[in-house]
């Protein structure tokens, strides 16, 4: 059995350390690219520490850099984030269990689960000791957190102190998605709502205007998945 002490607990901080460290890798990276889009775009540096606390969404703050730069209303903006981060519903049914037998960690799991973060802690193995599997969840969801948090302030410090040629920063958030989208093509193995997204995108990128392109584009595509995947999804059922 597990004891929470001080000789305990640092064995416990440094195997987070261990198992969060290809995270650390990545959010670094794509950390201070949104800061430095972030301070491009005319915000200053601090607001890249105040949207990675409260925030935290990695493809969210990326996307409310550009509507910020475009004008939207909070209206488009609400929406929009609610439909680019809908996926974390999946992923919080999927944790409920271990998540509601953490107690006092329970609440900041749920904020703090990021794509990244839900699949280190859904490959864990379940343990008798709750509590302590709970303790480690809750410092790998920290240390990530940290971890984003950490490369978007260097990020905007970067862009704030020093000139920086920003051409072709934009391109990490298109990066992002596109590394996403072949990881769930691979693993879900079927191409063709992905397909059909694309072309509804291109499309609504070249006949609508700016403003509506991506959110119209998004409830086109999900309507049109629906209708020409939905029956034979039925009948493969």
């Amino acid at each position: 059995m597990t004891h929470h002490s001080p000789e305990s607990a640092s064995p416990t901080f440094i195997a987070a350390v261990k198992y969060s460290f290809p995270v650390l890798l990545g959010y670094l990276a794509i950390g201070i690219a949104a800061g430095l889009l972030l301070v491009d775009a005319g915000y200053p540096w601090w607001l890249a520490l105040v949207m990675s606390l409260v925030m935290y969404a990695g493809a969210g703050q990326y996307i409310a850099v550009g509507l910020f730069a475009a004008g939207a209303g909070l209206v488009e903006a609400a929406l929009v984030q609610l439909v680019v981060n809908a996926r974390h519903i999946a992923y919080g049914l999927t944790m409920f269990k271990r998540f509601n037998a953490a107690g006092r960690y329970k609440w900041y799991l749920i904020f703090a689960l990021t794509d990244e973060t839900f699949a280190l802690l859904s490959s864990l193995p379940d343990e008798e000791d709750r509590k302590h599997q709970s303790r480690f969840m809750f410092l790998v969801a920290l240390l990530d957190h940290g971890y984003w948090t950490g490369g978007a302030v260097i990020g905007a410090l970067l862009g704030t102190l020093l000139p920086f040629d920003m051409e072709g920063i934009s391109f990490a958030l298109s990066a992002l998605f596109i590394v996403l989208m072949i990881e769930q093509i691979l693993r879900v193995k079927r191409p063709g709502p992905f397909i059909i997204s694309a072309v509804v995108a291109i499309l609504a990128v070249a006949f609508l205007p700016s403003r509506l392109s991506l959110l119209s584009a998004m409830v086109i595509a999900l309507v049109a998945v629906q209708l020409l995947t939905g029956n034979r999804g039925v009948r493969n059922g």
